[in-house]
C-alpha cells in the first residue's frame, strides 16, 4: 500500500513538473510582431534631407475672424462653397446698432430744419436796409447761431456714417476668392475675436502648396531650388513631384510634436515651401501630412 502511494506521488509530482513547464513556455512565448499596415516610404535619392511636411491652400490657410463678439444670426455659405472676394460669409448681431442708427437719422432731420430756418432768418435780416431795424451785435449773433447750427448737423451726419460702418463690419466678407475649407460655428453661437477655433477657414486649391519642417540641425544643408518628393501617410507607392518655392527665412519652434519619449521639446525647425498642383493623379486633402526627401 505505501508502495502504490510512492508511486501516485511520483507520477503526480512528474505530472505538476512538465504542468509547470508547459506553462512557463507558454507565458514566456511572444506573439508574432505584426507587419506594419503599410511600407515605409523609400528614399529615392542616393543623398537627401528627410522632412515632415503638410499640405496647405495656396497662400496658406485663411482662419476668419470676427471684429466684435457678438451672437451669429446668419451663415451664408457652407463647406467647399466657392467664394469670390467681398462676398458676405457671416452675419453677425446688428440689432442694437441699427435701433440706434433709427434715432441717430432722426436727429439728422432736425439739424437739418433748425440749420434751414437760422440760414433763411440770416438772410432775411442781411437784407434789411435800415439800420435801425436790427443792431449789429444782433446780427454777429444769429450767425454764430448758423455756424452752430451748421456744426450740428455735420457731427450728426457723422454719427449716422460712424454707424453705418460699425454695421458693414458686422457683415463677415471673403478677403479674397477661395473654396470653404470648414465651417465651425452655426446660427445663434457666440463668437469672439481671437478665438483658437475660427469660425470658417477659407482657402484657395488653385494649386496645393507643402510646407516642410527641415530639424534646424540639418538646416545649414538646406539649399534653395532642391529638387523634392513626398510620399502621403498611407501611400507609399506614388511619390509626389515638388516645386520648390521659397525657404522661410525664420527658424520657429516645432508645433507638430509627436509625443515621443525621446523627442525634445526645444526643437526648432526650418520650414521650406513645395507647390503641388491640383491637377495631380493622387487625391489631396489640406491638412493631410507627407514625408519629404530633399536631394542634397
Amino acid at each position: 500500500m505505501s508502495m502504490l502511494l510512492t508511486r501516485f506521488s511520483f507520477y503526480l509530482s512528474l505530472a505538476g513538473m512538465i504542468f509547470a513547464g508547459l506553462l512557463v513556455l507558454r507565458l514566456s512565448a511572444q506573439d508574432p510582431v505584426p507587419l506594419p499596415p503599410y511600407s515605409p516610404p523609400t528614399n529615392p535619392f542616393q543623398h537627401s534631407v528627410a522632412a515632415a511636411g503638410i499640405v496647405e491652400a495656396q497662400g496658406e490657410n485663411i482662419a476668419l475672424g470676427v471684429p466684435v463678439a457678438a451672437l451669429i444670426t446668419g451663415l451664408y455659405v457652407r463647406v467647399w462653397d466657392k467664394v469670390e472676394a467681398g462676398q458676405p460669409l457671416l452675419q453677425l448681431d446688428d440689432r442694437e446698432l441699427k435701433a440706434s442708427l433709427i434715432g441717430q437719422r432722426a436727429r439728422v432731420i432736425v439739424a437739418e430744419a433748425t440749420e434751414t430756418r437760422l440760414r433763411g432768418m440770416l438772410t432775411r435780416l442781411e437784407h434789411v436796409t435800415d439800420s435801425r431795424a436790427i443792431t449789429r451785435e444782433e446780427l454777429e449773433t444769429r450767425r454764430s447761431d448758423l455756424l452752430v447750427a451748421t456744426a450740428e448737423l455735420s457731427a450728426t451726419r457723422a454719427a449716422v456714417e460712424q454707424t453705418e460702418t460699425l454695421l458693414s463690419r458686422l457683415v463677415v466678407r471673403a478677403p479674397r476668392a477661395a473654396t470653404v475649407l470648414q465651417v465651425n460655428t452655426r446660427p445663434g453661437e457666440f463668437v469672439t475675436p481671437g478665438s483658437q477655433r475660427a469660425p470658417l477657414i477659407l482657402g484657395d486649391l488653385t494649386y496645393f502648396q507643402i510646407r516642410a519642417d527641415i530639424d534646424e540641425q540639418v538646416a545649414p544643408r538646406v539649399r534653395r531650388g532642391m529638387k523634392a518628393v513626398g510620399f502621403l501617410k498611407g501611400d507609399t507607392q506614388k511619390p509626389l513631384p515638388l516645386e520648390f518655392v521659397r525657404v522661410e527665412p525664420f527658424i520657429i519652434p516645432k508645433t507638430s510634436l509627436t509625443g515621443s519619449s525621446v523627442e525634445r521639446v526645444d526643437t526648432r525647425v526650418l520650414q521650406v515651401i513645395y507647390r503641388c498642383p491640383a491637377s495631380t493623379n493622387t487625391t489631396l486633402y489640406v491638412g493631410q501630412q507627407l514625408d519629404l526627401y530633399l536631394e542634397e
